[in-house]
């Protein structure tokens, strides 16, 4: 039961709360892009967005967006080596190679476990 002594002015709506989560967020996936391959390309507007985005009282309450952020890059780079891991080669009309990939299952495992335990922290996160 809602504390009566609370206003609801002062507690941020749920969508309030969920678009912070995922600004959030997207600032986690840039800054982890960053860190992992595009180096200051990523990683500074990343920080300036990080700045700007902390000057906000209400956004402090969404900062499990930044973990569900380095979740989703690493399910994304599993997905882009689903091919993996080792040697897979392609034949066209007019072309052919091969392609070097890495395991998915680490990079699937680690966004998975990233995005629950900033889900689980976000909604046990007192107010």
């Amino acid at each position: 039961m809602p504390d009566p002594a609370i206003s609801s002015s002062s507690q941020p709506s749920h969508l309030t709360r969920c678009g912070w989560f995922w600004a959030w967020a997207a600032v986690g996936a840039a800054g982890a892009a960053g860190l992992i391959s595009l180096g200051p390309i990523a990683l500074v507007p990343a920080i300036v967005a990080a700045a700007a985005m902390a000057r906000s009282p209400n956004s402090a309450r969404s900062l499990f967006g930044l973990i569900a952020g380095a979740g989703l890059l690493s399910l994304f780079v599993a997905y882009v080596q689903r091919d993996g891991p080792g040697t897979t080669c392609w034949h066209t009309a007019t072309a052919s190679g091969c392609d070097q990939h890495l395991d998915p299952i680490p990079w699937l495992v680690a966004g998975v476990l990233l995005i629950v335990g900033a889900v689980i922290g976000q909604t046990h996160h007192p107010d």
